[in-house]
């Protein structure tokens, strides 16, 4: 026998050899026989207490080290496109190492969360550890789950906090990532789901306190995957940029190109000027300018801010934060229109006639300084009398102009007749802390139709020149509503005792004759909700289909570019068809627009849940102190296990539980919307007046429940502890004929 080795070298050998970790092949490898087996046993078992070795079944491995082939879960794509990925499993003491994944040809795609086998090699001065080769994909992502942590003495548990989501999850104590008693976690499914017990999972990050401020939000910004924070290369790109000059492009800087938004605005991307055309041949017409941030001059294609823009696809909005589209140094500062700074810009010149049709436009890549940055509610105080002192210099040269050519515009669109949905904006605002202090509908102000109309031609005019210069570019796609929606629209208005239009080619100026009828009764809140759900969803694509509600053939998103991704592109667009410069839609860009068209689809939606959900999280903690109280609302909603119930006041959804309204069974009618009790023929429906009790508000699901006290003013008579009588009847005469039935054939058999 050769001499015993020494730890070192023993901790040296299953380094180099990592595929031949057994204690046999270690004994082998060292001549080690007999007795001295003992002695190796010693000191392997020694190595593992220390924790420099772990032992798998009946081998052994450096703790800080990875074997070369190893189950990898991906991580994720950086700025450059290099996808990353990490172990599945570690169990060292330092942080998981990174490991960069080389693809070959043939590789099926990977996203993130995605498992796989792969091969690995060790590499040195790189920013990562290891390469990675595929063996063969696992399986897609694991399930995530997103809740409280609540410690046991073997690891703990996870309650999840998507409504509807009571089942709770099993954390070994190896899997929770050292999370506290009462963290709200980020976990993921560990292992297949057993039939019997808790499913297992495992922490993957720890998201802390979840009652601290601005928690709401960052549930939402997880729950949904949001990027939330931009690479160091991506902040150190935007922040090297500099501020533009004159060079080629038009002076614009003595036009007075104010910006009006909302008061707590977080950037300006679009200015507009009017005044009054002085040719003689169109008599009462008005020039109209609309100057939007040149971002695409500072996020130009294929870089590293160009990548990661992409891939947040827009920014999202909360009440307490923003997650931007771009970083700070250009959404907050060189690509935002602020006042008295020289910006640059794209700018439309649009001339409109007397009526407020388009009579011609142009397009210029330009230079501005904004005069003013006003908000909507002091520009609507200066149109209707009461300017403040920044408003009063400017009411005669910019204000009023501005109003003249919207009267134009509005008489136009009256001809046009888009969808004229009646839904208030519901708006939520915070203390310091984060808690709601109150709940309200935003005004709806001439001065935020203004700008809507402006920018809404702006964009046609944008979609006109890219059509006309056969230049790619995404439209803004709203196909017409399916017939199977537009019949169920049909028999919810004829129950409330109004007509749709059948039998021709359905127009918005249709929907608008309903929606028409339907105001000022008691039945207009719930038309203009049915009439919004029976519309298809928006999306982008390189496909001229037109947009079905606002009832145009040629529309692109132009006018916001600083929070949304299509409208960098039609930017590039405009800078290629144009020739202005080197930075307008390049082939790889033209090539993938379908794709990029569906991503940007797809984060446009992700984030409207987002802000969705985060929106009913906030008003359930807002009416948590109010559980008990009555309150008057309209249903919403019909579904199997109950009523969706929208509240006065705040806009909120709540649930009212089949299995608590009267005292008899509720039988649903999918096709109608509705519940119908089995002994009264009491039948509930969409629209209908009720009163109802708040039973129950949860902030972190965003879950209210309420208990159903009037219809249309007509008392319920309730169930005792919340169980249906009627039910409760059915169901012991269902086990009482199952009974007889058993008896019936017993005997039968005996004869």
């Amino acid at each position: 026998m050769k001499k015993m080795p020494t730890r070192d070298e023993v901790l040296q050998w299953i380094t180099d050899n990592p595929t031949k970790s057994s204690k046999r092949d270690i004994a082998r490898a060292f001549g080690i026989k007999g007795q001295a087996r003992i002695d190796l046993k010693r000191i392997l078992k020694e190595l593992e207490t220390e924790g420099h070795l772990t032992k798998r079944k009946k081998t052994y491995r450096d703790a800080e080290a990875l074997p070369p082939v190893t189950v990898c879960r991906v991580r994720g794509a950086d700025s450059d496109g290099d996808l990353f990925l990490e172990p599945a499993e570690w169990e060292g003491e330092d942080p998981r190492p990174t490991i960069l994944f080389i693809a070959k040809k043939g590789d099926p795609a990977l996203a993130e969360g995605d498992r796989a086998l792969c091969r690995l090699t060790k590499v040195s001065g790189e920013d990562y550890a290891y390469e990675a080769r595929l063996i063969r994909r696992i399986g897609t992502g694991p399930s995530k789950i997103l809740g409280l942590f609540r410690a046991g003495s073997e690891g703990g548990r996870i309650t999840p906090i998507d409504k509807g989501s009571d089942k709770e999850w099993r954390v070994l104590a190896g899997a929770t990532e050292g999370a506290k008693d009462g963290e709200l976690v980020e976990a993921e499914q560990a292992g297949p789901r057993s039939r019997m017990g808790l499913p297992q999972a495992r922490i993957t990050a720890r998201l802390g306190d979840p009652t601290a401020a601005k928690a709401v939000s960052l549930i939402a910004i997880h729950q949904h995957q949001i990027p939330d924070e931009f690479p160091l290369d991506v902040i150190a790109e935007a922040e090297a940029a500099e501020p533009v000059t004159l060079g080629k492009r038009e002076d614009l800087r003595e036009l007075p190109l104010v910006t009006i938004d909302p008061s707590d605005a977080r950037d300006h991307d679009d200015a507009c000027y009017a005044h009054a055309d002085d040719d003689p041949k169109n008599k009462g017409g008005h020039v109209v300018w609309v100057a939007i941030a040149d971002v695409a001059h500072y996020v130009r294609p294929g870089s590293k801010l160009d990548m990661e823009a992409r891939k947040r696809g827009n920014s999202t909005y909360f009440p307490d934060r923003v997650v931007p589209m771009l970083p700070e140094a250009l959404s907050g500062d060189l690509c935002s229109l602020h006042e008295g700074v020289e910006r640059a810009c794209i700018a439309v010149c649009m001339v409109l006639d007397a009526e407020g049709n388009k009579l011609s436009h142009r397009f210029v890549r330009g230079l501005m300084n904004s005069p003013a940055a006003l908000n909507y509610e002091e520009v609507q105080a200066g149109q209707d009398g009461r300017p403040n002192e920044k408003v009063a210099p400017m009411m005669e040269s910019v204000i009023a102009p501005l109003y003249d050519a919207y009267a134009a515009l509005k008489s136009a669109r009256e001809r046009r007749q888009p969808l004229e949905l009646n839904l208030p904006e519901r708006r939520i605002e915070l203390d310091e802390d984060g808690k709601v202090i109150s709940v309200a509908f935003r005004d709806r102000l001439d001065a935020h139709k203004l700008i809507e109309e402006f920018m809404v031609l702006a964009n046609v005019a944008a979609a006109e020149t890219l059509q006309e210069q056969k230049t790619p570019l995404l439209y803004r796609v709203h196909e017409e509503p399916s017939p199977e929606k537009l019949e169920s629209l049909r028999e919810i208005a004829s129950a409330s005792g109004f007509n749709l239009a059948k039998g021709q080619v359905l127009q918005t100026r249709h929907f608008n004759r309903l929606l028409a009828q339907a105001e000022g009764t008691e039945h207009e809140e719930l038309m203009n909700i049915t009439a919004l759900r029976s519309m298809t969803q928006a999306y982008y694509a390189p496909e001229h289909i037109g947009h079905f509600g606002l009832a145009l053939r040629n529309y692109a998103h132009f006018t916001s570019p600083i929070r949304r991704y299509a409208d960098l592109i039609v930017h590039r667009a405009l800078i290629t068809a144009h020739g202005w410069g080197d930075d307008g839609l390049d082939a790889v860009a033209v090539d993938g627009l379908k794709e990029t068209g569906e991503h940007i689809s797809t984060t446009e939606r992700r984030s409207m849940v987002a802000e969705r959900d985060t929106t009913d999280r906030y008003l359930a903690a807002y009416l948590a102190d109010r559980v008990g109280t009555e309150v008057e609302g309209a249903v919403s909603g019909v579904v199997s296990f109950g009523l969706f119930i929208k509240l006065d006041g705040t806009g909120a959804d709540g649930l009212v539980p089949v299995k608590t309204i009267g005292r008899e069974y509720f039988i649903h009618d999918r096709d109608a919307q509705t519940l119908r009790g089995e002994k009264t023929g009491l039948t509930l429906g969409l629209g209908q007046r009720v009163l109802v009790r708040l039973a129950d508000a949860t902030p972190m699901t965003g879950g209210l429940t309420l208990d159903l006290l009037e219809v249309d003013g007509r008392k319920l008579l309730q169930r005792p502890g919340g169980r249906s009588s009627a039910g409760t009847g059915r169901r012991k005469l269902v086990k009482k004929r199952t009974k007889a039935q058993k008896l019936k054939k017993k005997l039968a058999r005996k004869r």
